[in-house]
């Protein structure tokens, strides 16, 4: 089209346009920071947020909001940021050879050959280290939670060859933090981080079910296998379940988390947060349609909306 200009050299796909990487980062870090998606931020919204759920929950269980817990909740973000750049750089080098087979990410550093594999594993070394760093500043407990945390980051990648379900353990990788930030308040672990973790879980299967659908027709070629593969038609029936599920397990965590401490009024503010939440998801599950990428794309991105929402009646019950 005239007058529009055009993309930047190597920019990915999907990534937002207009984005800092492609725009204002140096042309030489741009590959690696590609590799990261740091220009794709929705996926550190969506790992770091179950961090601030956790922290929230842990702060309202126990009563005792302190100075530390700003530090958690800015370290959880900056390693966010860190890990997710991580753990994208380690799916794309153990998915190379399927990226370049699909249309949507044949664009990506490594096939479009901006990255070398082992450019890859360095900065993905670096990476790893950076969080490290952040990771020992927070009690033992929470560094062992870190640690145990790179076993479903490790899986994750090849969950597709071998499950219908690999959105299972994405959200095993990404919704960690939900513990992790708990104990890092509290010092130790019980069963309301548990349920919000599996909480976040289905969270996670309702947004990356959506976001797989982008790509049914290269996974159906190449052999790999997805949630919105396996439920094709029925995806909608499986997002209401989803939806359903979240709810109740994040409305057991409240309940589990303050029924003992909380003030009445808190803990109906608390229990309003999956309640708002569920409602929000209900509205994108009637905004779903399987055929059109550009609204599914959409959709996937509006779950950093989503997950914020809870936040601002947590936060409404640390006051009451």
């Amino acid at each position: 089209m005239q007058g529009q200009k055009p993309a930047p050299e190597g920019q990915v796909a999907d990534a937002v346009k207009g984005n800092w990487v492609d725009t204002y980062a140096p042309e030489w870090t741009r590959p690696y920071l590609r590799l990261s998606r740091a220009d794709r931020p929705i996926g550190t919204w969506l790992l770091l947020i179950p961090c601030w759920w956790g922290l929230a929950l842990a702060i309202l269980a126990d009563q005792s909001p302190r100075w530390s817990d700003l530090w958690i909740a800015i370290g959880c973000a900056a390693g966010a940021w860190l890990m997710r750049g991580a753990g994208c750089t380690w799916n794309d080098i153990t998915d190379r050879n399927f990226d370049g087979q699909v249309e949507r990410t044949r664009s990506r550093p490594i096939p479009s050959g901006q990255v070398t594999v082992k450019g890859a594993l360095a900065w993905m070394g670096l990476q790893c280290l950076a969080g490290l760093a952040i990771l020992l500043t927070f009690n033992q407990a929470a560094i062992a939670m870190g640690i145990l945390s790179l076993l479903p980051v490790a899986v994750y990648p090849f969950a597709k060859r071998f499950t219908w379900w690999p959105q299972v353990f994405l959200g095993l990788a990404f919704n960690w933090g939900a513990m992790l930030a708990w104990v890092a308040h509290t010092g130790s672990m019980g069963w309301p981080p548990v349920l919000l973790y599996l909480a976040g879980i289905a969270w996670t299967l309702f947004y990356d079910t959506i976001y797989a659908h982008q790509d049914t027709e290269d996974d159906a070629l190449i052999g790999v296998k997805s949630t919105a593969r396996l439920f094709g038609s029925q995806t909608p029936m499986w997002l209401r379940r989803f939806i359903v599920a979240f709810v109740c397990l994040m409305a057991m965590a409240v309940i589990g988390a303050m029924l003992e401490s909380a003030s009445v009024l808190a803990l109906v503010l608390a229990l309003a947060a999956p309640w708002a939440m569920g409602w929000h998801m209900t509205w994108q599950l009637r905004a779903f349609d399987a055929e059109n990428n550009a609204r599914l794309l959409q959709l996937f991105r509006l779950n950093r909306d989503t997950g914020l929402i809870p936040l601002i009646f947590f936060a409404l019950a640390m006051f009451v």
